[in-house]
């Protein structure tokens, strides 16, 4: 059972999605399928009675944990959702990745991720789609060309998204700047921008990580096994590329479990992207790379 508490963040957050989806076209929604853009599809299909009525896209950098592919998978399957993945081809083909080539981790995230992103949403490049009659993936072939998405970002994950908006404009590019954003009082939203401006809505934006993991633990939603501690005392607490991501010492197997440990542990105490090395390596944080058209 919910929480008042959680409660009024999933009919908050449940708004903003059916707001988004009745004043912008063309919207996409990014699925990393990691626990919050997980919690954020499940409202999804909550605030819009079992149905995504938009794609997921998928930025794939070829270097992902196994496991979350094989979630990424079943889930879209099962949930016969619209799923678009995205890569960037030729710098995978060119061996233009950290650590293969002679460029540190940021500028593999630029390359694989922030230029695959942009590619993708403006379909510059081919792009896949899951297949609904066969279940697999073929070239996509429709024009969808993506002016709006919606990501689970939380604003108490990292610094740079403390200073995001519900609604927040971008440039045609994807360009971020931090000083031109619309003031949001109470549940007032600027929802009318130019022509041209690319929008990102964060649902999210008010939730913690804890508030996460008692949502999945109250709705028992599905996740990556990777988060769960396996019988080794360590687990995944944020994923991301697997040369790149480190676990955690936990003994956590279960959301409840994790639950209590941010409430009581070690971890509470602890930054939870510590174990993504390209945070530690990017002195200006993750906001150089949002600024620049980053998730």
């Amino acid at each position: 059972m919910l929480t008042p508490h959680l409660k009024d963040l999933e009919n908050k957050s449940i708004f903003l999605l059916r707001e988004a989806h009745a004043n912008f076209k063309n919207l996409g929604m990014l699925w990393s399928m990691g626990k919050d853009s997980t919690v954020l599809l499940w409202l999804c299909r909550k605030a819009f009675l079992g149905k995504v009525p938009f794609p997921l896209i998928h930025i794939d950098t070829s270097y992902k944990i196994p496991e979350m592919i094989e979630y990424r998978d079943r889930t879209a399957r099962e949930w016969e959702l619209d799923l678009i993945v995205g890569q960037n081809r030729q710098a995978l083909l060119e061996n233009k990745t950290f650590p293969s080539a002679a460029i540190n981790r940021t500028e593999c995230c630029g390359l694989l991720k922030t230029e695959t992103l942009r590619q993708t949403l403006s379909h510059s490049v081919p792009r896949l789609r899951l297949a609904p009659n066969s279940g697999k993936y073929e070239t996509d072939k429709k024009q969808d060309i993506f002016t709006g998405l919606i990501l689970g970002i939380r604003a108490d994950e990292e610094g740079s998204r403390s200073k995001e908006r519900y609604f927040s404009p971008r440039s045609e590019n994807n360009h971020w700047d931090v000083a031109q954003q619309p003031p949001e009082f109470w549940d007032h939203y600027k929802l009318d921008f130019a022509p041209g401006t690319h929008i990102r809505i964060h649902p999210l934006l008010d939730w913690t990580e804890l508030n996460i993991w008692e949502y999945i633990a109250a709705e028992k939603i599905p996740t990556v096994s990777s988060y769960y501690d396996q019988g080794q005392g360590k687990r995944y607490r944020s994923l991301g590329c697997l040369p790149c991501t480190s676990m955690v010492n936990s003994q956590a197997r279960s959301s409840e479990e994790i639950v209590e440990e941010l409430k009581t542990g070690s971890l509470s105490r602890i930054a939870e992207r510590s174990g993504r090395a390209q945070d530690r390596e990017d002195s200006g944080g993750l906001e150089s790379l949002r600024r620049s058209g980053y998730m």
